[in-house]
Protein backbone atom coordinates (compact mmCIF):
# COMPACT_ATOMS: atom_id res chain seq x y z
CA UNK A 1 0.00 0.00 0.00
CA UNK A 2 2.81 2.84 0.93
CA UNK A 3 0.30 5.02 2.16
CA UNK A 4 0.46 6.72 5.72
CA UNK A 5 -2.37 7.71 8.05
CA UNK A 6 -1.72 9.97 10.78
CA UNK A 7 -3.24 9.72 14.11
CA UNK A 8 -2.95 10.74 17.63
CA UNK A 9 0.30 9.75 19.07
CA UNK A 10 1.16 7.51 16.37
CA UNK A 11 1.40 7.38 12.42
CA UNK A 12 0.96 4.18 10.45
CA UNK A 13 2.92 3.79 7.65
CA UNK A 14 1.14 0.78 5.09
CA UNK A 15 3.70 -1.72 3.25
CA UNK A 16 3.21 -4.66 1.06
CA UNK A 17 3.46 -7.34 3.75
CA UNK A 18 3.62 -5.40 7.21
CA UNK A 19 2.55 -2.14 8.89
CA UNK A 20 4.82 0.53 10.21
CA UNK A 21 4.10 1.94 13.74
CA UNK A 22 5.74 5.21 14.52
CA UNK A 23 5.07 6.72 18.04
CA UNK A 24 5.44 10.30 18.28
CA UNK A 25 7.31 12.50 20.91
CA UNK A 26 6.04 14.85 23.10
CA UNK A 27 4.49 15.72 26.76
CA UNK A 28 1.26 14.25 25.89
CA UNK A 29 2.56 10.76 24.26
CA UNK A 30 2.02 7.75 26.53
CA UNK A 31 5.99 7.22 27.96
CA UNK A 32 5.37 3.44 26.63
CA UNK A 33 5.37 4.47 23.19
CA UNK A 34 7.89 6.93 23.44
CA UNK A 35 9.82 4.57 24.74
CA UNK A 36 9.04 1.41 21.79
CA UNK A 37 9.63 4.32 19.25
CA UNK A 38 8.50 1.81 16.25
CA UNK A 39 7.33 -1.40 15.46
CA UNK A 40 7.01 -3.28 12.68
CA UNK A 41 4.02 -5.44 12.61
CA UNK A 42 3.94 -8.34 9.41
CA UNK A 43 0.22 -9.33 8.65
CA UNK A 44 0.61 -12.22 9.40
CA UNK A 45 1.17 -11.19 12.86
CA UNK A 46 -2.50 -10.17 13.03
CA UNK A 47 -5.72 -11.55 13.94
CA UNK A 48 -8.30 -9.08 12.88
CA UNK A 49 -8.87 -5.25 12.63
CA UNK A 50 -11.50 -3.38 13.80
CA UNK A 51 -13.55 0.19 13.76
CA UNK A 52 -14.76 1.57 16.64
CA UNK A 53 -16.02 4.76 17.90
CA UNK A 54 -13.84 6.59 19.99
CA UNK A 55 -14.20 9.01 22.41
CA UNK A 56 -14.40 12.76 22.11
CA UNK A 57 -15.11 13.09 18.68
CA UNK A 58 -12.73 10.07 17.74
CA UNK A 59 -12.41 7.13 15.88
CA UNK A 60 -10.13 3.99 16.71
CA UNK A 61 -8.75 1.67 14.20
CA UNK A 62 -7.12 -1.07 15.63
CA UNK A 63 -5.29 -4.60 14.47
CA UNK A 64 -5.83 -7.00 16.57
CA UNK A 65 -2.32 -9.47 17.11
CA UNK A 66 -2.73 -13.05 16.73
CA UNK A 67 -2.21 -15.26 20.28
CA UNK A 68 1.54 -15.80 20.58
CA UNK A 69 2.75 -13.41 17.60
CA UNK A 70 3.80 -10.43 19.79
CA UNK A 71 6.29 -11.04 23.11
CA UNK A 72 5.32 -7.28 23.84
CA UNK A 73 1.50 -8.55 24.11
CA UNK A 74 2.25 -11.67 25.64
CA UNK A 75 4.37 -10.15 28.81
CA UNK A 76 1.33 -7.55 29.28
CA UNK A 77 -1.16 -10.40 30.01
CA UNK A 78 -4.49 -8.27 28.96
CA UNK A 79 -2.88 -5.75 31.98
CA UNK A 80 -2.17 -2.56 29.32
CA UNK A 81 -4.81 0.22 29.46
CA UNK A 82 -6.26 0.95 26.78
CA UNK A 83 -4.13 4.53 26.15
CA UNK A 84 -1.36 2.48 25.95
CA UNK A 85 -2.40 -0.22 23.65
CA UNK A 86 -0.04 -0.22 20.80
CA UNK A 87 -2.23 -1.36 18.58
CA UNK A 88 -5.07 1.27 18.54
CA UNK A 89 -4.75 4.46 16.18
CA UNK A 90 -6.64 7.00 17.64
CA UNK A 91 -8.27 9.43 14.50
CA UNK A 92 -10.42 12.47 14.35
CA UNK A 93 -14.00 11.28 13.75
CA UNK A 94 -13.98 13.13 10.30
CA UNK A 95 -11.18 10.41 9.04
CA UNK A 96 -14.02 7.33 9.59
CA UNK A 97 -14.15 6.76 5.74
CA UNK A 98 -10.47 6.56 5.12
CA UNK A 99 -9.68 4.59 8.53
CA UNK A 100 -12.69 2.39 7.15
CA UNK A 101 -10.95 1.98 3.89
CA UNK A 102 -7.45 1.04 5.25
CA UNK A 103 -8.86 -1.02 7.66
CA UNK A 104 -10.61 -3.06 4.70
CA UNK A 105 -7.53 -3.19 2.69
CA UNK A 106 -5.77 -4.41 6.14
CA UNK A 107 -8.24 -7.47 6.11
CA UNK A 108 -7.59 -8.48 2.77
CA UNK A 109 -4.28 -8.87 3.63
CA UNK A 110 -4.53 -11.02 7.02
CA UNK A 111 -2.77 -14.57 6.53
CA UNK A 112 -4.68 -17.78 6.14
CA UNK A 113 -3.70 -18.61 9.89
CA UNK A 114 -4.94 -15.64 11.22
CA UNK A 115 -7.51 -17.12 13.67
CA UNK A 116 -4.93 -19.36 14.61
CA UNK A 117 -1.88 -18.68 17.41
CA UNK A 118 1.16 -18.36 16.43
CA UNK A 119 3.95 -20.54 16.65
CA UNK A 120 6.68 -18.33 17.08
CA UNK A 121 7.07 -14.47 17.74
CA UNK A 122 6.39 -12.39 14.64
CA UNK A 123 6.89 -9.05 15.99
CA UNK A 124 10.44 -8.04 17.10
CA UNK A 125 10.72 -7.38 20.91
CA UNK A 126 12.50 -4.63 22.17
CA UNK A 127 16.54 -4.74 21.94
CA UNK A 128 18.83 -5.07 24.73
CA UNK A 129 20.47 -3.97 26.95
CA UNK A 130 18.24 -2.73 29.12
CA UNK A 131 17.58 -2.02 32.77
CA UNK A 132 15.33 -0.51 35.09
CA UNK A 133 15.13 0.51 38.91
CA UNK A 134 12.75 -1.64 41.11
CA UNK A 135 11.90 -1.22 44.94
CA UNK A 136 14.67 -3.34 46.01
CA UNK A 137 17.00 -3.96 43.22
CA UNK A 138 18.07 -2.86 39.67
CA UNK A 139 17.10 -5.59 36.72
CA UNK A 140 20.03 -5.59 33.61
CA UNK A 141 19.73 -7.84 30.73
CA UNK A 142 22.16 -7.94 27.92
CA UNK A 143 21.00 -10.50 25.59
CA UNK A 144 21.78 -13.41 27.50
CA UNK A 145 21.51 -13.00 31.14
CA UNK A 146 19.19 -11.19 33.45
CA UNK A 147 20.86 -9.53 36.68
CA UNK A 148 19.61 -8.45 39.89
CA UNK A 149 21.44 -5.98 42.38
CA UNK A 150 20.19 -5.50 45.40
CA UNK A 151 19.26 -2.37 47.21
CA UNK A 152 20.31 -1.97 50.69
CA UNK A 153 17.25 -0.11 51.11
CA UNK A 154 14.50 -1.76 50.03
CA UNK A 155 15.22 -5.52 49.60
CA UNK A 156 14.34 -8.34 51.96
CA UNK A 157 16.73 -10.17 54.00
CA UNK A 158 16.30 -13.45 51.80
CA UNK A 159 17.42 -11.56 49.19
CA UNK A 160 20.44 -10.31 50.47
CA UNK A 161 20.94 -13.34 52.30
CA UNK A 162 21.06 -15.20 48.56
CA UNK A 163 23.11 -12.11 47.12
CA UNK A 164 22.97 -10.60 43.66
CA UNK A 165 21.27 -12.90 41.27
CA UNK A 166 22.31 -13.32 37.36
CA UNK A 167 19.98 -15.78 35.14
CA UNK A 168 21.28 -17.25 32.06
CA UNK A 169 18.07 -17.19 29.54
CA UNK A 170 19.32 -20.51 29.04
CA UNK A 171 18.52 -21.81 32.59
CA UNK A 172 14.97 -19.93 32.08
CA UNK A 173 11.34 -21.23 31.35
CA UNK A 174 9.52 -17.90 31.25
CA UNK A 175 8.62 -14.02 32.74
CA UNK A 176 5.56 -13.42 35.06
CA UNK A 177 5.25 -9.46 35.04
CA UNK A 178 2.34 -7.66 37.18
CA UNK A 179 1.75 -4.08 36.44
CA UNK A 180 3.44 -1.33 38.83
CA UNK A 181 -0.02 -0.26 38.27
CA UNK A 182 -1.76 -2.95 40.13
CA UNK A 183 -0.88 -3.95 43.55
CA UNK A 184 1.83 -5.80 44.41
CA UNK A 185 3.44 -5.04 40.70
CA UNK A 186 6.48 -7.15 40.31
CA UNK A 187 9.06 -9.08 37.52
CA UNK A 188 9.29 -12.52 38.35
CA UNK A 189 11.58 -15.16 36.19
CA UNK A 190 10.58 -18.32 36.23
CA UNK A 191 13.66 -21.01 36.26
CA UNK A 192 13.39 -24.13 34.06
CA UNK A 193 11.79 -26.75 36.28
CA UNK A 194 9.50 -24.73 37.99
CA UNK A 195 6.92 -24.50 35.85
CA UNK A 196 4.50 -25.95 37.64
CA UNK A 197 5.18 -24.45 40.93
CA UNK A 198 3.41 -21.58 40.63
CA UNK A 199 3.27 -19.44 43.91
CA UNK A 200 0.09 -18.86 45.45
CA UNK A 201 -1.16 -15.03 46.35
CA UNK A 202 0.25 -13.12 48.48
CA UNK A 203 -1.80 -12.17 51.66
CA UNK A 204 -4.93 -10.20 50.62
CA UNK A 205 -4.31 -10.88 46.49
CA UNK A 206 -6.60 -12.77 44.30
CA UNK A 207 -5.12 -15.84 42.75
CA UNK A 208 -3.30 -15.39 39.76
CA UNK A 209 -4.65 -16.24 36.68
CA UNK A 210 -3.07 -17.73 33.32
CA UNK A 211 -4.51 -14.80 31.18
CA UNK A 212 -4.55 -11.28 32.78
CA UNK A 213 -2.07 -11.69 35.31
CA UNK A 214 0.81 -11.01 33.69
CA UNK A 215 2.10 -14.90 34.11
CA UNK A 216 4.15 -15.77 30.75
CA UNK A 217 5.78 -19.24 31.14
CA UNK A 218 6.93 -21.47 27.98
CA UNK A 219 4.97 -24.06 27.61
CA UNK A 220 6.87 -27.75 26.62
CA UNK A 221 9.96 -26.41 27.22
CA UNK A 222 12.54 -29.47 27.75
CA UNK A 223 14.26 -29.33 30.66
CA UNK A 224 15.65 -32.35 32.73
CA UNK A 225 15.41 -33.21 36.43
CA UNK A 226 17.16 -30.45 38.64
CA UNK A 227 16.84 -30.33 42.39
CA UNK A 228 15.49 -27.14 42.85
CA UNK A 229 14.00 -25.53 45.96
CA UNK A 230 10.16 -24.40 46.14
CA UNK A 231 9.64 -21.23 44.85
CA UNK A 232 9.04 -18.43 47.64
CA UNK A 233 5.52 -17.91 47.63
CA UNK A 234 5.76 -14.17 47.78
CA UNK A 235 7.81 -11.60 45.18
CA UNK A 236 9.63 -9.61 47.58
CA UNK A 237 11.21 -13.14 49.27
CA UNK A 238 12.03 -14.70 45.73
CA UNK A 239 15.36 -13.99 44.61
CA UNK A 240 14.09 -14.33 41.06
CA UNK A 241 12.14 -11.62 41.51
CA UNK A 242 12.38 -7.61 41.65
CA UNK A 243 8.95 -5.85 42.96
CA UNK A 244 7.85 -2.54 42.23
CA UNK A 245 6.38 0.74 43.74
CA UNK A 246 5.47 4.30 43.93
CA UNK A 247 7.68 5.48 41.21
CA UNK A 248 9.35 2.04 40.52
CA UNK A 249 9.97 -0.26 37.48
CA UNK A 250 7.52 2.03 35.42
CA UNK A 251 5.32 -0.45 32.78
CA UNK A 252 7.72 2.09 29.79
CA UNK A 253 10.43 0.27 31.36
CA UNK A 254 9.43 -2.85 32.99
CA UNK A 255 7.19 -4.40 30.29
CA UNK A 256 9.88 -4.01 27.33
CA UNK A 257 12.38 -5.59 29.64
CA UNK A 258 9.82 -8.41 30.29
CA UNK A 259 9.15 -9.18 26.78
CA UNK A 260 12.82 -8.92 25.85
CA UNK A 261 13.62 -11.77 28.42
CA UNK A 262 10.15 -13.30 27.13
CA UNK A 263 11.83 -13.39 23.48
CA UNK A 264 14.79 -14.70 24.02
CA UNK A 265 14.13 -17.08 26.39
CA UNK A 266 11.30 -18.66 23.67
CA UNK A 267 14.77 -18.25 20.87
CA UNK A 268 16.87 -19.75 22.72
CA UNK A 269 14.51 -22.87 23.88
CA UNK A 270 13.72 -23.05 19.91
CA UNK A 271 17.36 -23.67 18.99
CA UNK A 272 17.65 -25.88 21.61
CA UNK A 273 15.34 -28.18 20.08
CA UNK A 274 16.57 -27.59 16.61
CA UNK A 275 18.74 -30.62 15.99
CA UNK A 276 16.17 -32.94 17.55
CA UNK A 277 13.80 -32.17 15.32
CA UNK A 278 16.19 -32.04 12.10
CA UNK A 279 18.03 -35.19 13.04
CA UNK A 280 14.81 -37.04 13.91
CA UNK A 281 15.29 -40.24 11.84
CA UNK A 282 18.71 -39.56 11.19
CA UNK A 283 19.07 -43.68 10.40
CA UNK A 284 16.96 -43.12 6.93
CA UNK A 285 18.27 -42.20 3.76
CA UNK A 286 15.44 -40.83 1.59
CA UNK A 287 16.06 -38.18 -0.47
CA UNK A 288 12.66 -36.32 -0.28
CA UNK A 289 13.00 -37.11 3.74
CA UNK A 290 16.32 -35.12 3.53
CA UNK A 291 14.83 -32.76 1.73
CA UNK A 292 12.43 -31.70 3.31
CA UNK A 293 14.73 -31.52 7.13
CA UNK A 294 16.72 -29.27 4.78
CA UNK A 295 13.66 -26.98 3.82
CA UNK A 296 12.37 -26.78 7.38
CA UNK A 297 15.80 -26.00 8.44
CA UNK A 298 15.95 -23.27 6.24
CA UNK A 299 12.67 -21.94 7.35
CA UNK A 300 14.24 -21.78 11.03
CA UNK A 301 17.30 -20.24 9.84
CA UNK A 302 15.01 -17.18 7.40
CA UNK A 303 13.21 -17.53 11.16
CA UNK A 304 17.09 -16.22 13.30
CA UNK A 305 16.10 -19.28 15.09
CA UNK A 306 19.62 -20.70 13.53
CA UNK A 307 22.56 -18.94 13.21
CA UNK A 308 24.65 -18.97 9.45
CA UNK A 309 27.36 -21.03 11.01
CA UNK A 310 24.54 -23.81 12.33
CA UNK A 311 22.69 -23.84 9.31
CA UNK A 312 25.71 -24.93 7.61
CA UNK A 313 26.81 -27.17 9.72
CA UNK A 314 23.47 -28.79 9.58
CA UNK A 315 22.84 -28.71 6.24
CA UNK A 316 26.15 -30.47 5.31
CA UNK A 317 25.44 -32.97 7.82
CA UNK A 318 21.97 -34.26 6.08
CA UNK A 319 23.66 -33.79 2.58
CA UNK A 320 26.33 -36.49 4.26
CA UNK A 321 23.56 -38.39 4.83
CA UNK A 322 22.54 -39.35 1.24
Amino acid sequence: MGDVLAGIHATWEFDADSVLIRFERGIRTPKLFQSLRERRVPHAALSSVTLTPGKRGTVVLRAVPRPGADPLVEAAAGQLKDGCDPYRLVLPAERETLAEYYADELRARLGPDAAEPADRFLVAAPEAPMQFKAYDGRAGFDGQRVSFRWFWTGASTAKWKAGDQTFPVTELSGVEWRSPEAFEGYLRLVPRGLEAAVPGPCAGEEPARSSGSGMVAEQGAAHGPQPMAARPTRADQDPAAVVFGLGYGPVHESLPFAAAVLESVRRNHSAAAMPAAVLAGAGRRDPADIAERIRHLGELHRAGLVTDDEFSAKKAQLLAEL
